[in-house]
């Protein structure tokens, strides 16, 4: 099974997206999404789940989730917007990862793209997409594109959209 992973939207779906992801399964969209009509974009090129961020009002909250779980291929995934890092969770974060380590944690908010896996628990690889969107502080914009097969991740890539200004 192949995943798009994308955060950080801010209402702004580049044109180059539909491309990356139409080999995937499903998108997860780990907040700050704009308005719906992004998630019903992104639900055009192929099933699509996401979570509500920061900045998303009340048409996104509806439908979105503060927090998703998910068991895709063996493994357990946790997606929520604001997470922090390993070492650095929210309160909040941190106590659902004690009570349930999920196997892959994708979050967004920062805009900093991140694929680490958290020493303190070993099983754990903490995603963050970056951001796909044209506002923040990123220079570039970024998704993930990830493969999964009966327990493992067999291939994960960065995708580079360019520039965050650009088209």
């Amino acid at each position: 099974m192949t995943l798009g992973l994308i955060a950080d939207t801010h209402g702004y779906l580049d044109p180059k997206i539909p491309g990356y992801f139409e080999c995937c399964q499903e998108i997860l969209h780990a907040g700050d999404i704009g308005p719906v009509e992004v998630l019903d974009s992104l639900s055009n090129i192929k099933p699509t789940q996401g979570v509500y961020g920061n900045i998303d009002g009340a048409d996104v909250r509806a439908c979105c989730p503060e927090n998703l779980w998910l068991e895709r291929e063996g493994l357990s995934i946790l997606v929520t917007h604001i997470a922090g890092r390993p070492g650095k969770y929210n309160a909040r974060v941190r106590d659902l990862i004690e009570k349930e380590p999920p196997d892959i944690l994708i979050c967004g908010h920062s805009h900093i793209l991140k694929v680490i896996k958290d020493p303190a628990y070993p099983n754990l690889l903490h995603i963050n997409p970056g951001a796909a969107g044209r506002q923040g502080f990123h220079h570039k914009k970024t998704i993930i594109r990830l493969s999964l097969d009966k327990g493992a991740i067999t291939n994960l890539e960065v995708i580079k959209l360019g520039k965050r200004g650009s088209f």
